[in-house]
């Protein structure tokens, strides 16, 4: 079971990191662009942070759950570390640019403080994580990396719960409200459950280790 939703979570990641290619082959009147009044998208910076945004998040979501294979690691363990790179560099620009956007959002204050909210909360957890590792704090670094692909895997449960709110609701504008919140709320509450289960199988190893010594 844990297999399959780590596999379900890897297909998801692919799915939606690829996203940003779209945005080479489709029309933007068929994109999420033509939900943008003329005068923002005639905007160069808004424009310029929103490429950056969608190229860079694209980028985290589809190489972080690399990070979290044991097998994987062990066997690639320099792969694993330039992916590591990669990622925190493309979480943290992903998040900055988030930030900036939020300020945009369709549907007014509620939505806008919602994505500003992920934005900051992805940054502090990925900066963190960056922290973590370059003190050699292994557990820590693994524990706030979850949290940040948690943040980052926004993308995917906001279009997983969108589509859903707006069939349950008939009513675009209270689903795009909530799902400002609840694609990474949720999320974040998965990670810590994770880390405390990971937590709770460290802490009985050691002591069964002890315990054999």
């Amino acid at each position: 079971m844990k297999k399959l939703l780590f596999v379900l979570i890897c297909i998801l990641a692919l799915m939606i990191g690829a996203y940003p290619l779209t945005y080479a082959f489709v029309d933007h009147k068929n994109t999420f662009l033509h939900t943008k009044a003329p005068e923002l998208l005639a905007n160069l910076v808004w424009k310029a942070t929103f490429f950056l945004h969608i190229i860079f998040a694209g980028l985290s979501l589809l190489i972080g759950w690399t990070q979290f294979g044991s097998k994987f690691r062990n066997k690639h363990l320099k792969l694993h570390r330039m992916l590591g790179k990669i990622y925190i560099i493309s979480a943290l620009i992903g998040s900055l640019s988030g930030i900036y956007l939020g300020f945009y959002a369709n549907e007014g204050a509620a939505a806008a403080l919602g994505f500003i909210s992920l934005g900051l909360v992805w940054f502090i957890f990925t900066f963190n994580a960056f922290l973590a590792i370059r003190k050699r704090n292994i557990i820590a670094h693994q524990q706030l990396m979850i949290y940040s692909y948690a943040c980052t895997f926004a993308a995917v449960t906001l279009r997983l719960w969108y589509p859903l709110l707006v069939k349950i609701t008939d009513d675009n504008s209270f689903s795009y409200i909530t799902v400002a919140w609840l694609c990474w709320i949720p999320n974040i509450f998965v990670a810590y459950f994770i880390n405390k289960k990971n937590k709770i199988a460290d802490e009985s190893l050691i002591k069964f280790t002890r315990q054999d010594h």
